[in-house]
């Protein structure tokens, strides 16, 4: 306990002074927004320009993607915000890069509307979830030819 806490403990009048708020951490909120000129890409920039605790924009045209950077307390907030400025929909950033998913080709997983590189995020989508990952069969056979076990192929033959 500090000087501080203690002089707060003798007067009450330090006691009921209002608690200053923690401060939300630096976040990155990505959203996918379609953007079809420069005028909507400016649009986007001005509306999100002004918000409190926003540090930068980082708009990429030819994915439709927006990524906002700063001290974001709620992200749903932010988006309304771009929605009713611009009057575009807006959804959350939907895709993961390709790496990340097990089963990339999956019929849930694989989107043709996708950026290059990215895959639609199926751990977010209960309904495609099942169909993305590998059964326990399709386990048991992959490993049992993996390079990884070389004494699981003799087992098989």
């Amino acid at each position: 306990m500090g000087v501080l806490d203690a002089l707060s403990e003798m007067c009450p009048s330090l006691r009921t002074r209002r608690r200053i708020k923690k401060r939300p951490q630096l976040t990155t909120v990505e959203m996918k927004v379609r953007i079809d000129c420069e005028g909507c890409e400016r649009r986007i920039r001005k509306a999100l320009h002004g918000l409190h605790g926003v540090t930068g924009v980082e708009v990429v045209p030819k994915q439709s993607k927006v990524a906002v950077t700063g001290y974001i307390d709620d992200p749903a907030k932010l988006m309304r915000r771009v929605a009713r400025k611009t009057g575009k929909r807006v959804e959350p950033w939907p895709y993961v890069p390709y790496d990340v998913v097990p089963h990339p080709y999956a019929p849930g997983a694989y989107d043709k509307k996708a950026p290059p590189g990215y895959v639609r995020n199926v751990a977010a989508d209960p309904a495609a979830a099942p169909l993305a990952r590998a059964s326990s069969t399709e386990v048991k056979y992959t490993s049992a030819f993996s390079d990884d076990n070389p004494n699981a192929a003799c087992i098989v033959m």
